[in-house]
């Protein structure tokens, strides 16, 4: 809706904000109160409430410090950035259970420098075959022993190590089971997730027995310790060492890792658990599964590389598809705070969901358009729907080239409903994400995932593992006509997208972030950021940003779009927006988004690591 009175946009903008902030101060979240009040400076050597942390022989920025400290750890035992990315991998499990553990799903963006190549994993797990989606209800779907995929993480880690590793299983994840059995001191965010998961907890003993400690939530600051997870983590480390004292080589003595966890007595105490307590897993669930190795999608953006993760990840799509869109206009002799600017990206973003919640989908059972999707002629084609002066509202799907082959086009245009008239309830992820650089010059960007808060809920077993709820709505679709509709034996898609950016053939950038729907957006904002406004990486990360969200979902064309725009904006443009036709509302200072990012110099060929105030990152170098 458009607003002409600038007194009245002004006054809205106000109201909103004390509002906000007075919300901060009764939520105890009011760290960045004071600074949220004063806009910060927006040029390229701003004052940041963090420094950029060099690194002459390797970085980490995680989204914990002890995580950080493990990669680093492993960089300075002699390990490369695949062993460091397993170290803070598994650390993670510990240290933020209810954003990433083995029992989860994500992806893996990695640099090889020595062959010049970009690789990605994707290290996602099925839902189980005997799923019936039909038969379930939403709440069945996201929490409890009916949800869930089948852990993709730990066959990952295994899968690094082996194709490009240099160190031992048991070397890698030393650190975490240090921490898993001695205690760590846990960390508030995670003390409020499992506040906020108590009542899933108290319904399954071996929740509770983990993350309710004698029938209480833990305290802040009070040692957490995780020895279920210790031992299944040591069980893995058993078969390794048994395999290589019986003279196996290192990859198949990984590999009896994997097999004992997937095929040998933690599959089948998985299994059984399941039985138990009225679940769908079967053996054959968990002895299926393998980790891939994928090309990365791709495109050049401005003379830049630009990698991410194809499907089952939309998120790397969407990205890539907003830069070859905002491509067509000269964005960096814009005004960062010109209304102008914010609008061209809202509408980017708006046009590049409108097909991937169309096309993208399991890609070993769907076809999916990646190079009409990403090609010149298609964006210039889309760009023409970006009205500079109005918001265009949500489109329709396009046709890229290659759409006529994809299910999707009969599914979406004859089948999908019309849009609802009530809405549809937000699913918020949990997830987390990192950036390594080792001193040998190898990069990877990591973004795991547990789906929601602790993934199921549910601790199976005595494993201390959680499942990522991949069936939720939110990595599937609410209407049965969809291709993403949760069905047995599918992989549902993602957000998670991890970056990396090269420019001749050298590295410029990784980065990485949690944030569910807001993923593929934050990072595109922060790449426009460093490619398009030259700015370092710390500014980069912490500078303002928005993110959209679509009432009664991206599934349906016409829905209802809100920006949120985090409140140190300016006046002017917060007005500007408005005046454009957005419905905008006000975000808490720092709250969208946890970038972890890596970028090097290009002129002085030096690197530096950033780390996201907005949660508990953090960077770290030697």
């Amino acid at each position: 809706m458009k607003v002409n009175s600038k007194i009245n946009i002004s006054a809205a903008y106000t109201s909103q904000r004390l509002l906000l902030v007075a919300l901060l101060v009764l939520i105890g979240q009011s760290s960045f109160a004071q600074e949220s009040a004063y806009p910060l400076q927006m040029s390229s050597n701003r004052q940041t409430h963090r420094p950029e942390v060099p690194g002459a022989n390797g970085l980490v920025t995680a989204g914990h410090p002890l995580a950080a400290m493990s990669g680093l750890q492993i960089l300075m035992q002699g390990g490369n950035a695949i062993d460091a990315s397993v170290a803070v991998l598994a650390t993670l499990n510990v240290v933020r259970p209810q954003m990433s553990g083995a029992g989860g799903n994500g992806f893996v963006t990695f640099f090889d420098q020595a062959s010049g190549e970009v690789h990605s994993l994707n290290a996602t797990g099925a839902a189980p075959l005997a799923l019936d989606a039909a038969l379930l209800t939403p709440d069945e779907l996201d929490k409890g022993v009916k949800a869930g995929v089948v852990p993709g993480l730990f066959g990952g880690w295994v899968s690094m190590l082996q194709r490009f590793g240099t160190m031992s299983l048991a070397q890698v994840i030393a650190p975490a089971i240090a921490y898993a059995e001695n205690g760590h001191p846990i960390e508030s965010s995670v003390v409020r997730s499992i506040s906020g998961s108590r009542d899933l907890f108290e319904k399954f003993p071996s929740s509770s027995a983990v993350f309710l400690p004698d029938g209480l939530v833990p305290s802040a600051g009070q040692l957490f310790r995780m020895p279920d997870l210790a031992g299944t983590f040591k069980k893995v480390v058993e078969a390794e060492t048994t395999s290589l004292s019986q003279g196996a080589s290192r990859e198949d003595a990984l590999q009896s890792a994997s097999d004992r966890f997937y095929k040998g007595d933690i599959a089948d105490e998985m299994v059984s658990f399941y039985e138990q307590a009225g679940g769908l897993f079967q053996k054959q669930d968990f002895d299926r599964y393998e980790s891939t190795w994928l090309e990365p999608v791709h495109i050049k953006y401005r003379g830049y590389d630009i990698y991410s993760s194809p499907p089952s990840s939309r998120g790397g799509l969407e990205v890539l598809m907003q830069l070859k869109l905002v491509e067509g206009y000269d964005l960096p002799a814009m005004d960062r705070e010109d209304p102008l600017l914010t609008h061209l990206l809202a509408e980017a973003i708006q046009l590049s969901k409108a097909d991937i919640y169309h096309f993208v989908a399991d890609p070993s059972l769907y076809s999916i358009p990646l190079s009409g999707l990403l090609s010149d002629e298609y964006a210039a084609v889309r760009r023409q729907l970006i009205d500079p002066e109005q918001h265009s509202g949500y489109p329709a799907v396009g046709e890229p080239k290659g759409y006529e082959k994809s299910i999707a086009t009969r599914t979406h245009r004859l089948s999908m409903p019309k849009i609802a008239a009530n809405k549809e309830p937000s699913y918020p992820g949990s997830t987390t994400s990192f950036s390594i650089r080792d001193g040998q010059g190898n990069v990877v960007a990591a973004t795991p995932t547990h789906g929601g808060a602790f993934g199921t809920g549910v601790v199976v077993g005595n494993t201390g593992l959680t499942f990522n709820n991949g069936t939720r709505i939110g990595s599937t679709s609410p209407y049965p006509e969809d291709i993403n509709y949760a069905r047995g034996g599918q992989v549902p898609i993602l957000n998670n997208s991890p970056v990396v950016v090269l420019k001749d053939g050298e590295f410029v950038l990784a980065l990485g972030t949690p944030g569910g729907e807001t993923i593929g957006q934050t990072q595109f904002q922060v790449l426009i950021n460093v490619l398009d406004f030259g700015m370092p990486v710390q500014a980069a990360i912490e500078a303002p940003r928005f993110s959209l969200f679509a009432s009664p979902n991206f599934y349906k064309e016409g829905a209802v779009i809100t920006m949120r725009i985090e409140d140190r904006v300016s006046v002017e443009r917060f007005e500007g927006l408005r005046a454009k036709g957005h419905q905008v509302e006000l975000a808490p200072s720092f709250s969208l988004g946890s970038i972890q990012a890596i970028l090097r110099n290009q002129e002085f060929g030096t690197v530096t690591a950033g780390a996201d105030p907005r949660r508990a990152a953090y960077a770290v170098g030697w």
